[in-house]
């Protein structure tokens, strides 16, 4: 068995493969203050109640964007399980069929939805993660990532403006059923979630005019069920594609 734990800025998502299918998979908050003896707890009673015991896992891939919580990982992973992880970063890009021209600049879970992305649906394919940042990946010929475009996320936007405004509340990201809200709440589900369906279509469209083709695109991320229907642009939606890409990541870095 394969455990691949992918560290975002706001959920933790990881899952057990018997490296055909996924057994199980868990989102959990990320929670940078917490400490390796915490997660350890937190990951025990999740893969120990689920459909696989620890000890059928054998190998561990982790990916994370949040630097600070890589050591307590190592930590916790190496006692909980006894594994050391494959740590996915720059210095072992080169190693993927995926490549990039500044792999510096580049997160790891971008990485891993592209290489799960090519390998899944080839080259010219955009890949866009509906997270914390709201990401359009996009890889051209031979997997090389031509590029990318970053917004804010819809949560991002949501706390923004609870954070900033002294009237305006926290809200569920789901369809109002009218552009013109009646009232505060679908006032800003229109203004957010109809209103970035504007921003995917537009940012797919231009990019499709700039390489003067036609791309596949692949929706992933939290939100990726709630958008992907109300955009023009995307047909295909893939909410473990991070966790494919790090289960590929083990088969070409072990």
């Amino acid at each position: 068995m394969l455990l691949v734990i992918d560290i975002g800025n706001t959920n933790i998502v990881f899952g057990i493969s018997n490296h055909e299918e996924w057994i199980a998979h868990w989102r959990i908050q990320t929670d940078p203050l917490k400490t390796a003896d915490e997660y350890e707890v937190i990951f025990r009673s999740l893969i120990n109640n689920g459909l696989t015991g620890d000890s059928q896992i054998e190998a561990v891939v982790l990916s994370s964007v949040v630097p600070t919580l890589v050591q307590p990982f190592i930590e916790m992973l190496e006692d909980f399980l006894k594994l050391t992880p494959v740590i996915l970063g720059p210095e072992n890009y080169g190693r993927l069929p995926i490549k990039t021209l500044n792999p510096y600049q580049i997160g790891t879970d971008l990485m891993a939805n592209s290489l799960a992305a090519y390998e899944k649906y080839g080259e010219f394919t955009t890949v866009v993660d509906f997270g914390t940042a709201l990401t359009f990946t996009t890889v051209g010929a031979g997997g090389l990532i031509l590029g990318v475009a970053i917004a804010p996320g819809l949560n991002t936007a949501v706390n923004a403006l609870a954070g900033k405004t002294a009237q305006l509340p926290r809200i569920h990201l789901v369809p109002p059923p009218s552009v013109l809200g009646e009232n505060t709440v679908h006032a800003m589900q229109a203004g957010i979630v109809l209103g970035y369906t504007g921003l995917v279509d537009s940012l797919l469209q231009r990019t499709e005019a700039e390489l003067g083709r036609k791309i596949t695109v692949v929706a992933t991320g939290g939100l990726s069920t709630v958008m992907a229907p109300l955009t023009q642009s995307i047909r295909i939606i893939e909410p473990l594609l991070t966790l494919d890409g790090l289960r590929l990541v083990h088969h070409y870095l072990r």
